[in-house]
């Protein structure tokens, strides 16, 4: 009783006596809503609270370690570019510059329903469709390192192989790339595995090797346009697509991969309930355990804007669908799409650009769909939508410096930081006549969005 009085009288209270560095570690176990609680009760608590490196240590347990080295050079308050990703509208688009090789080398033909990736600090750039129905066979590389540029020199690699494919899906594993499936010219839908290594030599010399990965007997049946991504630096995922007979797909696969990527070992995911048959939609891994499906064409032929989470937590794999309050959408604009691209950026959310509807018209617009509150799959579908969390995961950005072309299916792939998304290709050109080719027009162009934060 002596000692509560005594606390009582000189005004100060228990808490103030917990180390500084224990009432740190304290913090950072802490939603971002109690910090800024925490910060109300005295002006000590609130310097502890405002401090730069708690907000530094924050942001490195919200976005990883890559954004926050990106970011370290920009000396801005990390409380203050905290709130900015948070509160970001708009994108800045810029056009990139193709460097004229030398010699007889060509530049890329313009393609869609390639694979675009960034692995060991190049662009890679492979297969595709063209012109007349064509598929494309060759590999393209680009090294950017890890500077912002905007002028890149693409070098063609002659390995020949894999066979020409278009609607494959490629994924980064480490330094090595994964590629499985997609269609030919011919309409014939392949279930391969290959594994691509870029490897530089010295600051202008890089080459591309691809070989067919040994997958066993078992492997997914032969799709094209199905969606994939990687899941802890790892395995590679695939839902869907379009199977040999036309027949959209609605089956999940895992592959795990040996250490030394010699061997891998395909597994179907059987769960209930799982996502609609599909194709042209998205996978991403949104970090931990967890991945999001988004839209896609379903079997009637219509465009989706159903949201999906897979949760491997607990040695379990579960989907669950995660619902949203339309009303979070401005009129005038449309979430169904098909052959659009979703990455994750910095903040632990999905950048959405493009895409077409079900009448074919292509988009030209960016949403960031906000899953930061998303935690597990283990809550009832039919009460997400009562969850705030989940009511507004919506958000439009705005193109500013160049507006970018409306497009689908061309091929999108970030930085390790979250802050620049890669753009290559795609079918551009407002409507596209299913029965009139001549409807139907190829880019070649490549962009860089850069998500620009404030000073």
């Amino acid at each position: 009783m002596a000692e509560s009085s005594s606390s009582s009288n000189n005004g100060s209270s228990p808490i103030t006596r917990i180390p500084q560095d224990h009432l740190f570690s304290i913090l950072l176990l802490l939603p971002i809503e109690s910090i800024l609680c925490f910060a109300m009760t005295c002006k000590k608590l609130k310097s502890l609270a405002y401090s730069d490196s708690l907000w530094e240590s924050i942001c490195r347990r919200d976005w990883g370690q890559p954004p926050v080295d990106a970011l370290k050079v920009s000396n801005h308050p990390w409380k203050k570019l905290y709130q900015q990703v948070y509160q970001l509208d708009s994108v800045f688009c810029h056009r990139l510059l193709a460097e004229i090789p030398d010699g007889d080398e060509m530049l890329p033909s313009p393609r869609a329903s390639h694979s675009l990736n960034l692995v060991s600090g190049c662009l890679v750039l492979f297969g595709g469709g063209c012109e007349g129905g064509r598929h494309l066979d060759d590999t393209w590389v680009a090294y950017i390192g890890n500077d912002f540029r905007r002028t890149l020199k693409w070098k063609k690699t002659h390995s020949g192989i894999p066979s020409g494919r278009f609607g494959h899906c490629c994924v980064v594993i480490g330094n090595s790339l994964v590629l499985f499936g997609g269609i030919n010219d011919h309409g014939v839908r392949k279930n391969d595995t290959w594994i691509g290594q870029v490897t530089i030599h010295g600051r202008r010399g890089i080459t591309l090797s691809w070989r067919l990965l040994d997958v066993g007997s078992i492997a997914p049946p032969p799709r094209g346009a199905h969606a994939g991504c990687c899941i802890d630096n790892k395995k590679m995922l695939i839902h869907g697509g379009i199977g040999p007979s036309g027949v959209r797909l609605g089956d999940t696969w895992v592959l795990d991969l040996s250490n030394d990527l010699s061997t891998g070992t395909w597994k179907e995911i059987v769960t209930q309930p799982s996502p609609p048959s599909r194709s042209g939609h998205t996978l991403t891994h949104i970090g931990g355990a967890q991945t999001i499906l988004f839209g896609g064409r379903g079997i009637g032929y219509d465009v989706l804007n159903d949201v999906w989470l897979l949760d491997a937590s607990e040695g379990h794999w579960r989907w669950g669908q995660l619902l949203f309050e339309l009303r979070s959408i401005p009129q005038g604009f449309s979430l169904p799409r098909v052959g659009h691209s979703a990455n994750l950026i910095i903040g632990r959310r999905l950048l959405i650009y493009g895409g077409e509807d079900s009448n074919r018209h292509r988009k030209d617009d960016f949403w960031v769909l906000d899953i930061s509150s998303i935690t597990s799959v283990a809550m009832e579908p039919r009460n997400l939508h009562r969850n705030r969390g989940f009511r507004k995961m919506w958000r439009r950005l705005e193109a500013k410096v160049e507006k970018p072309n409306c497009r689908s299916f061309h091929g999108a792939c970030v930085d390790d930081s979250g802050r620049y998304l890669y753009v290559y290709g795609g079918m551009v050109d407002g409507l596209v006549q299913p029965a009139d080719p001549s409807g139907l027009r190829f880019d070649g162009e490549s962009f860089v969005l850069e998500l620009v934060l404030q000073s």
